[in-house]
């Protein structure tokens, strides 16, 4: 994982859970498989499933792995719907505290249980998950002292205001944590917050349930070829929520040139407007908006189908990309946008995994699809090569046990530091 000191070398103390920061990224895989039954870690979320989000979906897959290799694992959130008392339930061996929210402040949720649920937590560490103010705020005012590792998934990039107000409550909060963990190396370069604690900043990839994509079932697999009987081809498709950072504007232009049908999966602010606009370029009968696609079988179908995946998101709001995986897990190149300081042409790697393209450019979108056509052999490579860079970087055991692995020597050098030596030596 790459964690860089101020003079740019990895801190003694990670070496053991970290690879050295090399252009291309290994994280480093523990000897043996880590058992830590009694380590007893707190997930702090915004909320949690049956909740929809990228976030969401992230912290149930590494609780579940952090279970599974022994660990104890909750999680403390906001109740996603409102009105109801905080209770406690089970999503199989992980433990979820839902918060009563009481009221909200610019989207700030008050949760009067918070405080009390993080004192009796009797928690060993606490992981909180950003973008997530009323939790930030919460456990900065409960006085809890339980070392705290951060995962940063996104900067605050469009909402200005709260991002000034918000600020330094933040860095309170970040300056207290322990270890501050970014899902890629090129997003860390990007953001001013996470390049404030050069001495603790590491890598912790998203990993992701893949077997609905790995090994569909065989209905899922005649509901692809379904789709591709039902559909002019070749197939593209994309999944996502429509919002103005995803670029749907250059895969509609580039559509012009590049026969075939586009797939849209995906609700949100922005379909009214690429309706129209698919309208104007006289391309409704070539595209096709199919809303929310829900189970991840029904998703996979769709990969499956598709001669490429279209991922043309154009700003570091799009910190990751998730659907990448899925699409990768399921043998489908990927077609992206090599934005600045975001982990999305990481994911997806240029030549290796699919085809990166520069931002908003569907001139070279359409030439990277036309090529996948053309060029004998060329999809078939990119997608062995995607499915393999899936297997090996983003399943969410894996994520799992490097998470065990930085969580160990945070936890070794807490004790450390609050020992008798460490503090004469500090």
């Amino acid at each position: 994982m790459t964690i860089l000191g101020p003079t740019g070398v990895p801190p003694k103390r990670y070496l053991d859970a970290a690879s050295d920061v090399a252009d291309d990224f290994r994280p480093l895989e523990p000897a043996t498989e880590p058992r830590a039954p009694s380590l007893r870690i707190v997930h702090l979320g915004k909320y949690f499933h049956p909740a929809h989000g990228g976030i969401e979906r992230v912290v149930r897959s590494l609780a579940h792995a952090q279970a599974r290799i022994g660990c104890s694992a909750r999680v403390i959130c906001m109740d996603h719907e409102r009105g109801r008392a905080t209770r406690v339930e089970q999503d199989g061996p992980v433990e979820v505290v839902r918060l009563r929210r009481a009221a909200s402040f610019c989207k700030i949720d008050h949760c009067p249980d918070l405080p009390k649920a993080l004192r009796d937590s009797g928690a060993d560490l606490l992981h909180l998950h950003t973008p997530n103010p009323s939790m930030i705020l919460g456990l900065m005012l409960s006085g809890v002292r339980t070392p705290l590792v951060v995962s940063h998934y996104s900067d605050v990039v469009k909402q200005r205001l709260r991002r000034v107000l918000f600020s330094p409550i933040e860095r309170a909060c970040y300056d207290r944590a322990r270890l501050v963990l970014s899902v890629s190396p090129p997003y860390i370069a990007g953001s001013a917050l996470l390049r404030r604690y050069p001495d603790r900043v590491a890598v912790l990839p998203i990993g992701l349930e893949l077997a609905p994509f790995l090994a569909p079932a065989p209905e899922v697999r005649e509901h692809g070829d379904h789709l591709k009987r039902s559909y002019p081809g070749p197939l593209w498709f994309f999944c996502g929520r429509l919002v103005y950072y995803k670029g749907l504007e250059t895969a509609l232009l580039a559509l012009r040139f590049v026969p075939g049908t586009l797939l849209i999966a995906g609700d949100g602010p922005a379909r009214t407007h690429l309706e129209r606009l698919a309208a104007r370029l006289d391309l409704k009968g070539r595209v096709r908006f199919l809303g929310k696609i829900p189970r991840d079988e029904d998703l996979a179908a769709y990969y499956l189908a598709a001669d490429a995946f279209w991922f043309p998101s154009n700003a570091r709001s799009e910190a990751y990309g998730l659907v990448q995986v899925e699409a990768m897990a399921s043998g489908s190149p990927v077609i992206n946008a090599a934005i600045p300081h975001s982990g999305v042409p990481w994911v997806s790697r240029h030549e290796e995994t699919g085809l990166t393209v520069p931002v908003d450019d569907p001139a070279a979108f359409a030439a990277a699809a036309r090529r996948l056509l053309e060029e004998p052999g060329l999809r078939n490579r990119l997608a062995a090569g995607a499915r393999a860079r899936a297997i090996s970087e983003f399943q969410c055991d894996a994520m799992g046990r490097r998470s065990l692995a930085l969580y160990s020597t945070t936890l070794a050098a807490a004790r450390q530091d609050s020992s008798p030596e460490g503090s004469i030596n500090t």
